[in-house]
């Protein structure tokens, strides 16, 4: 990490602590691992501005609604606005702001912005790593048990004769969202490691309906 990194790290991390709640799927790890798979996809594009990126990745959560919240798909434009305002009095660099807020702005799935720079593209890949994974996985059901939701369909985990609903089972989520990100990836070393960690995501899946399906013990 260069010295201009090395100083705005602490500096970042204190922002979002302030902001941060009591979402362990979203908290202060949350954004060091989104940080760190950042640094492996900026190693393939050094044309990148890491600052920009890192302050993308240490404050793409400072506003965090939760999912089944109705207005969850604003929540990354009023972190860009946040983001923007507290760096500024902090007299972070004025011609990287508006970058750094495109790339809060742009990372959200719900949000559907498209990101139109690198450095919006890196964090947005960084972010959804992520949700991939065995940390992804366990982060999964974490959210789902927030929302109250099931772990599965009690007879028709496959979806086979359903339609998907992840608000009321945690494992459709992987069909729903998950398996879907490596081809939305906007950086071809993120799509690689996506297509990787969900691998690990598809095998639990299939050894878990496995278990759940399996036929009761005969008294």
């Amino acid at each position: 990490m260069n010295s201009l990194l090395t100083s705005w790290h602490p500096r970042l991390v204190a922002l979002a602590n302030a902001a941060s709640g009591m979402d362990g799927a979203h908290d202060t790890n949350h954004l060091h691992r989104v940080w760190r798979n950042a640094s492996l996809l900026l190693d393939d594009y050094p044309e990148a501005d890491a600052l920009v990126v890192l302050a993308g990745c240490y404050l793409h959560d400072l506003v965090n609604l939760p999912k089944d919240d109705p207005e969850r798909h604003l929540a990354s434009r009023k972190a860009a606005l946040l983001a923007s305002r507290q760096l500024a009095e902090l007299d972070f660099p004025p011609n990287k702001l508006a970058a750094v807020a495109h790339a809060i702005e742009s990372h959200s799935f719900s949000a559907g912005i498209r990101a139109e720079t690198i450095e919006a593209r890196i964090v947005q890949d960084a972010d959804r790593l992520d949700a991939l994974g065995a940390v992804g996985l366990a982060r999964l059901f974490y959210t789902a048990g927030r929302m109250n939701s099931a772990l599965a369909h009690p007879d028709d985990p496959m979806a086979l004769h359903r339609d998907l609903n992840d608000k009321a089972y945690a494992l459709d989520h992987i069909d729903t969202k998950l398996a879907t990100l490596p081809g939305k990836m906007q950086t071809s070393s993120g799509r690689r490691l996506a297509e990787t960690r969900l691998k690990e995501l598809i095998a639990f899946r299939d050894t878990f309906i496995a278990e759940w399906a399996a036929s009761p013990a005969t008294p």
